[in-house]
């Protein structure tokens, strides 16, 4: 893990002496900061290749994003975050001023928009179509100590039956701490103490790049683009690739998660606010060939595994082009012929349900690096930083976003 991240955190939850990250303060790690603003959050929209980026940055560059849980800010939940926190015995500043900005001013239709905020887009220079966007997970900070699980009508794994009754369920969760490690905390019965604890592992549900064309994408539905994949994986430590779809790459991020059960069957998972600082490097095409063969969908890279995916309406469907994504990925990679390669998959291979919830279904396969030590593989080797760099039609006013070395 990269050191002043989650897991340099010990502070006992509930108390002053947790760090309440509000906007520009305590440590930015990154090389540029976004901060969560109206001019920098979608909420509900993925960006398109149309949308104008927030900062630009160069293969090898890190940014630290401040991201925005949605729970909280919802109109089922009365869009006003210090009331509905209030509700939960949370002080009125332990809650962040920039989800009270979002929930007032941010414009977004209920009925048409997706839940999510989503910080940026940022151009990586020299991201082209047929590229790689490499994004590191370098730290993942909790901004608060708590969250909120939801449950709501029409929407999880048991549509009709749960929750029960005429209202949506939203259950408060606060972080405590268990022989020094912080855990997300539950009642047995609704009102009684937090005898439940399960920890935490930070991650964010949506990592994207912009799509072609000038139509916005909803926020819940995972694609090709990334977007909502919702993979528990992808905790510090641990690289998502994405096919480019525009010049730039125009990268995102949001959803963010303190912990996420594979399924997340409610519908959401621990959803509480992180500060993110990732890194962005940009694979060419000829290189990410050669490292991978044809990558055509997200592709997960922790220390021990490479994760391709599936994705689809109908959870078989998705199952099934998670194995194809499979074959292809030990074929490109190692060059493993299909027969031998689907019989691999089928001795050696976990294949496990990312979410159930997001109208497209997400199935992610773990294959392990260390099986494959014997065999000849090439990495990908990213574009050096400022190299072949594209210059935007119209250069962002990078010092206004540029904050990395607020504390």
């Amino acid at each position: 893990m990269v050191e002043g991240g989650f897991d340099g955190l010990s502070h006992r939850a509930g108390t002053r002496a947790f760090p309440i990250l509000q906007p520009h303060t305590g440590p930015i790690p990154g090389d540029h900061y976004v901060a969560a603003t109206v001019d920098t959050v979608l909420w509900g929209r993925l960006p398109c290749a149309t949308d104008a980026a927030v900062l630009e940055v160069s293969s090898g560059e890190s940014v630290t994003f401040d991201t925005v849980s949605h729970e909280g800010i919802l109109d089922d939940q009365g869009k006003d975050p210090r009331a509905f926190f209030a509700g939960h015995g949370v002080p009125a500043d332990q809650v962040l001023d920039d989800a009270i900005e979002i929930a007032a001013s941010a414009p977004r239709d209920p009925f048409a928009d997706g839940p999510h905020v989503v910080v940026g887009p940022v151009h990586v220079r020299g991201a082209h179509p047929g590229d790689l966007l490499k994004i590191t997970v370098e730290t993942l900070v909790p901004r608060v100590p708590y969250g909120v699980i939801s449950n709501r009508h029409g929407k999880g794994a048991l549509v009709g039956e749960l929750p029960r009754g005429e209202h949506n369920v939203s259950v408060f969760s606060a972080v405590v701490e268990r022989v020094g490690i912080l855990h997300g905390s539950l009642p047995v019965v609704e009102g009684g103490d937090p005898a439940v604890s399960f920890p935490l592992a930070p991650f964010l549900g949506t990592m994207g790049v912009a799509v072609a064309g000038e139509e916005r994408p909803h926020s819940v539905p995972p694609g090709v683009h990334g977007g909502n994949i919702d993979i528990n994986l992808l905790v510090e430590g641990t690289t998502l690739f994405l096919p480019v779809q525009v010049e730039g790459a125009l990268a995102y991020v949001g959803d963010p998660h303190f912990a996420q059960g594979d399924g997340e069957v409610a519908l959401t998972a621990l959803e509480a606010s992180l500060r993110a600082t990732l890194r962005f490097e940009v694979i060419p095409a000829d290189s990410a060939r050669a490292a991978f063969g044809e990558v055509t969908g997200p592709l997960v890279r922790t220390p021990d595994y490479l994760v391709p995916t599936g994705m689809d309406p109908d959870l078989d469907a998705a199952m099934r082009a998670c194995v194809r994504s499979s074959l292809a990925l030990l074929n490109g990679r190692w060059g493993m012929d299909e027969h031998l390669a689907f019989a691999y998959l089928s001795a050696a291979t976990d294949f496990d349900i990312s979410q159930v919830v997001d109208i497209v279904s997400g199935v992610h396969a773990r294959i392990r690096e260390a099986d494959f030590a014997g065999v000849t593989a090439v990495e990908p080797v990213a574009l050096a930083s400022g190299a072949d760099a594209v210059e935007a039609s119209e250069p962002v006013d990078a010092a206004t976003y540029d904050e990395g070395d607020a504390s």
